[in-house]
């Protein structure tokens, strides 16, 4: 569909107080860029809201033009769900304030901020929370989906550390949602993603941490990856929450510290995060050096938001990215060599096999606590396709597919939403386990006709 300047489009522009932004204006294809170049759609009309009560008057009118929606926070989910195809996107890019209540340890986010402008803040004043790893991830859909990162051993997921949310529902009503107000959309939005309306606040406790923290990697050659996995599988055992240590399958980075003759050799990265005090950390991770001999590491005292940015070179907007997922409460010998024999194969040089530990906190929370469903999880498994050429499309999938079904047989029950593409709409019931009957009588409740179904989507 196209939109022309006609009457409702007039009285649109002048209803928002953000933008109104059609196919013919000079940024449009810049406001249309996400982080997935595989993902490739072209909304008919973009409003950039500048506030909360820009949304309704969005939703009014997509709904009179018979337009879908798509909400983009940061546009960073590898499914795309921020683009829509000739309809309405909503866009929170300009909307990134946030707030810190340093007395309460509480922060007010809007919806359009990035981990980087989050962390940046909260940082400010010592203050952390457990989010992702990529500073350009937006906070908005990395919450409603989970959220995991190096604090989660510790604290939990991202949204065990919700605490308020202002959502419009799809007949354009504000409202707020906690354990003492609408405690039931509350619930479902602790991981049950965009489905139930639109947030345009989250409010987070906050935790000391840093302002300086001990992390770093240390990189192993591949024909030890067997010795080290198994060796870190029994670490970790008994590893404090304080300490996170994930493992990352790739070729070697240009990284400063490693002999330029490992640069673009297979290795085994140990990824080491300590938020404590640091002359202990450094007692703590001395194990790990026994591993195997290593080509080198660099781990050291750095500021939290340093090594918060420290993947994205990895990790940089503009690469086409397929991934898949698995959930794991336990590394068993036959997982771990599936992974190895794919980690050699890897069709590319940007693909990476990666272990996140997120045994812990998120442990101690009870399955029926909120949509997040999976608590048991204590390992998440990403295998991240990533290349630039499209002519690699089908050999990187193929490999990611191929890998994801053949550790299938080793993993526990569900899936991370937010590591779900497009085409996986088939494991959304299996990513909410008995939670998603509830979570469909709430879709029922609130979004009755699917207006927000550009998600991992709980169909009514």
């Amino acid at each position: 569909m196209i939109i022309t300047l006609d009457e409702s489009t007039e009285l649109l522009k002048t209803n928002v107080k953000g933008r109104v932004i059609l196919p013919d204006e000079p940024d449009y294809d810049k406001v249309c860029e996400i982080w997935n170049a595989m993902i490739e759609r072209r909304p008919a009309v973009i409003v950039q809201c500048a506030e909360a009560d820009d949304v309704p008057h969005a939703i009014k009118f997509a709904r009179e033009k018979g337009l879908e929606i798509s909400i983009r926070g940061g546009g960073h989910n590898i499914a795309g769900n921020a683009l829509c195809d000739r309809g309405m996107m909503i866009d929170f890019s300009t909307m990134k304030n946030v707030h810190v209540d340093v007395e309460k340890r509480l922060a007010y986010v809007e919806p359009g901020a990035t981990l980087g402008e989050l962390d940046a803040a909260i940082q400010a004043y010592g203050l952390a929370m457990p989010v992702g790893v990529n500073s350009t991830t937006g906070i908005a859909g990395l919450t409603l989906g989970g959220g995991f990162g190096w604090l989660t051993r510790k604290y939990g997921l991202t949204i065990d550390n919700l605490v308020s949310a202002e959502v419009i529902t799809e007949d354009g009503k504000k409202i707020r949602a906690n354990e003492a107000e609408n405690s039931d959309l509350f619930w479902a939005i602790r991981g049950g993603g965009g489905n139930f309306g639109v947030v345009t606040q989250f409010v987070f406790k906050l935790h000391p941490v840093g302002p300086e923290i001990l992390a770093g990697l240390m990189i192993f050659p591949f024909d030890q990856a067997k010795q080290v996995l198994r060796k870190y599988r029994e670490f970790v055992e008994s590893a404090p929450e304080e300490l996170n240590v994930w493992v990352v399958l790739r070729n070697a980075p240009p990284l400063p510290f490693l002999p330029e003759e490992v640069h673009g050799k297979k290795v085994v990265v140990l990824a080491i995060f300590y938020a404590g005090d640091i002359a202990e950390g450094e007692k703590l991770i001395e194990p790990l050096r026994s591993f195997g001999n290593s080509y080198g590491e660099h781990i050291v005292a750095q500021p939290y938001v340093k090594w918060q940015q420290a993947f994205d070179p990895l990790l940089t907007p503009g690469a086409r990215n397929y991934w898949k997922s698995h959930n794991y409460t336990e590394l068993r010998d036959e997982a771990l060599n599936v992974m190895l024999e794919f980690a050699g194969s890897l069709p590319s040089p940007q693909c990476e096999i990666f272990i996140a530990l997120i045994a812990g906190a998120s442990n101690r929370v009870p399955s029926q606590a909120m949509a997040y469903f999976h608590r048991d999880a204590k390992f998440v498994l990403n295998l991240h396709g990533r290349w630039d050429d499209a002519t690699e499309d089908e050999s990187c999938i193929a490999w990611a597919q191929k890998c994801f079904q053949a550790t299938a047989p080793y993993a526990s029950a569900g899936v991370y939403v937010n590591f779900m593409t497009e085409e996986e709409g088939d494991r959304v019931k299996e990513a909410y386990g008995s939670n998603y009957e509830r979570l469909l009588q709430l879709k029922k409740r609130y979004d009755p006709e699917n207006l927000f179904h550009l998600n991992q989507n709980i169909k009514p």
